[in-house]
């Protein structure tokens, strides 16, 4: 087994060499931009990792590794586009940088991209891959759903929160998981339960990512701070404030957000003082610890050896504690 940031730099390595600008440069340079921005390459990490904590080379686990960080730049994209976002990992979105036709097509070519990677796996695991595939991405596609309905809706519930980042977040990041446990041929009680533990980190990794939105590190974030806020996003932190709140600050709330999305210091500030004030940022704080336990719980019911389990936990504890 090797260090986390080892397989990073594994899959860095592999992602410099197929990422390469053909023609049309115009659906291309877009690709490569958005794959060459950084990000924490959680995803495609995890593939590799799990692949030898199941028993088999890191280098059989390249090209799903790359599969999944290629459908998830994709779908950043996609959702930027949707969001109306400005900048991704600090820099120009796509859709600013070119146009909103461009990320819709480069965008597109991403994902097609995506399953040609798994034809260079062979028979019974083309097929597993593809399938898992197939479901974790319809299901990303439903999340995004959820997540634009939500912001028409006064009743959503922590509940259909839960389920729209589980669906739009934290399925990958269980696929990334079982992809790795597939290709080594683990039993199917071995798959299940690992994709669970990448399920539930998933979701502790979403909520943390929340919670960054309000109250990160604007130098380290990479992403404009605020931007939920801004946005109306129907947050853990925002649900669980109204939860909390007084009449009056329920009031005040969603008063602030029933207006048009606009970049307001002061809206962004008074929010985050509610967060604060309601208890909501201790709650989102207290939700990433419980989910981050719950999957170190099903981790210790895995049949492999305590080293490994010991790597994993180091991680999920590293995806509690970020700042970026």
């Amino acid at each position: 087994m090797y260090s986390i940031s080892d397989y990073q730099g594994y899959f860095l390595k592999f992602l410099e060499q197929k990422n390469n600008i053909k023609e049309p440069k115009n659906l291309y340079e877009p690709i490569s931009y958005i794959l060459n921005l950084g990000g924490k390459r959680l995803r495609p990490t995890l593939v590799l990792l799990t692949a030898e904590i199941f028993g088999t080379s890191y280098k059989n686990a390249l090209d799903a590794a790359l599969a999944i960080e290629v459908f998830h730049n994709f779908s950043l994209i996609h959702d930027d586009i949707m969001d109306d976002a400005p900048l991704r990992r600090g820099k120009e979105t796509v859709h600013e940088k070119w146009d909103i036709n461009t990320g819709i097509l480069s965008g597109d070519a991403m994902l097609i991209n995506a399953y040609q990677l798994f034809e260079n796996y062979e028979g019974d695991t083309f097929k597993e891959l593809a399938m898992l595939f197939t479901k974790t991405a319809i299901e990303v596609c439903e999340g995004q759903q959820y997540d634009i309905d939500f912001e028409t809706r006064d009743d959503v519930t922590i509940t259909e929160y839960i389920k729209m980042i589980e669906y739009k977040t934290a399925v990958l990041v269980g696929a990334a998981m079982q992809m790795g446990a597939i290709i080594a041929d683990a039993d199917s009680s071995c798959k299940s339960s690992i994709y669970n533990f990448g399920r539930l980190l998933g979701l502790a990794f979403q909520l943390q990512d929340d919670y960054l939105d309000a109250f990160g590190d604007p130098e380290t974030f990479g992403k404009q701070l605020g931007g939920d806020i801004i946005e109306n996003k129907k947050t853990f932190l925002y649900l669980k404030s109204l939860e909390f709140a007084s009449a009056e600050e329920q009031k005040q709330l969603r008063g602030l957000f029933s207006l048009t999305p606009e970049n307001s210091d002061e809206k962004i500030a008074t929010v985050k003082y509610l967060f604060e004030k309601t208890g909501a940022k201790e709650a989102a704080r207290s939700a990433i610890e419980e989910y981050t336990n719950k999957a170190f719980a099903l981790l210790d019911t895995i049949d492999i050896a305590d080293n490994k389990k010991q790597i994993l936990k180091v991680f999920g504890q590293q995806l509690m504690n970020r700042n970026v």
